[in-house]
């Protein structure tokens, strides 16, 4: 479904849909949640976001209400929990919310089936959800029971109070051990599933990228975020020529299986009640690090000879 804004009026995206769709202004807020809804082409996620005169709105209308949204006996690897917070080591292939294409099997779900006590502030369909990583990227991710952790987290996420890495193993060789890619990112006009660099309806991006061991043909990294932006890592890294390896996105080498070598290996934050400093690490997948083995060996060899 696609409209047209025709007003002067400042008005809130979700009571300007709720007045021009047949769907009522709860539909309409977890539509916007469930990433249904875009304005001028860019994913929008904030009902209060106000629509001006000429936008164009479209509605992604395989969507269903959270009827799916059931608990399920997924096993979870759960680094630490207490009466606030969990941090989950998710595994590459697990969806972290349910939404159009995946209703089933994903954290959320696993979630709702480990524990009555998850935070509603992101709606129905992602409790719980303080930020979330790529289906194929593994690793680290923090999780709210009750909405003060939320909030408070959420707001340090944003402050920058919480610091994130991640292991990457990106194609080519880096010259340079440590790279600073500050470029927007926004949504790929071409391409709704992909992002990109661009100065249209982007928002502001930076990676911090050190090397942390050269192989013949690839180069393992650590980055750290300043910023949060959906796909952040592999868009910056494609854009300077260095995209993740076995990316089926952004990649031009991909082989079958697995996801991108991409993985939240680090978090370190200040427990939400408590403020207790809590730091967690988690390994590579076995998949990532027998790769990582494999390239040792074979440097080993070209040494050799």
């Amino acid at each position: 479904m696609k409209i047209k804004v025709l007003t002067d009026e400042k008005v809130r995206l979700d009571k300007y849909l709720t007045m021009h769709t047949e769907y009522h202004r709860s539909l309409i807020q977890k539509l916007i949640v469930n990433e249904c809804v875009f304005v001028n082409g860019v994913l929008e996620t904030s009902s209060s976001r106000k629509v001006k005169n000429e936008d164009e709105i479209e509605i992604q209308e395989e969507f269903q209400e959270e009827s799916f949204l059931q608990p399920e006996d997924i096993p979870l690897d759960i680094v630490f929990e207490n009466e606030n917070v969990i941090v989950i080591n998710k595994k590459s292939g697990m969806v972290v919310h349910p939404g159009s294409g995946n209703k089933k099997n994903t954290l959320v779900n696993a979630l709702l089936f480990h524990t009555k006590n998850l935070s509603d502030c992101n709606g129905e369909i992602r409790p719980g959800i303080v930020h979330r990583i790529d289906k194929d990227t593994s690793g680290l991710l923090l999780v709210a029971k009750n909405n003060e952790a939320h909030r408070i987290l959420a707001e340090d996420l944003k402050n920058k109070k919480i610091s994130r890495k991640y292991i990457a193993l990106v194609c080519g060789i880096l010259k340079h051990n440590h790279i600073t890619i500050d470029a927007p990112i926004g949504r790929d006009e071409k391409n709704r599933l992909r992002m990109c660099v661009t100065s249209k309806n982007s928002k502001n991006a930076v990676t911090h990228v050190h090397v942390l061991k050269r192989f013949s043909k690839y180069t393992l990294v650590e980055c750290v975020l300043d910023t949060g932006r959906t796909h952040q890592i592999r868009v910056h890294l494609s854009y300077i020529g260095y995209p993740l390896f076995n990316d089926p996105v952004y990649g031009k080498e991909v082989i079958k299986g697995f996801g991108q070598f991409l993985h939240s290996s680090e978090i370190t934050f200040l427990e939400p009640i408590t403020k207790e400093e809590l730091h967690f690490e988690a390994p590579l997948p076995f998949e990532f690090q027998d790769f990582l083995n494999r390239l040792e060996k074979d440097k080993e060899q070209e040494i050799e000879k």
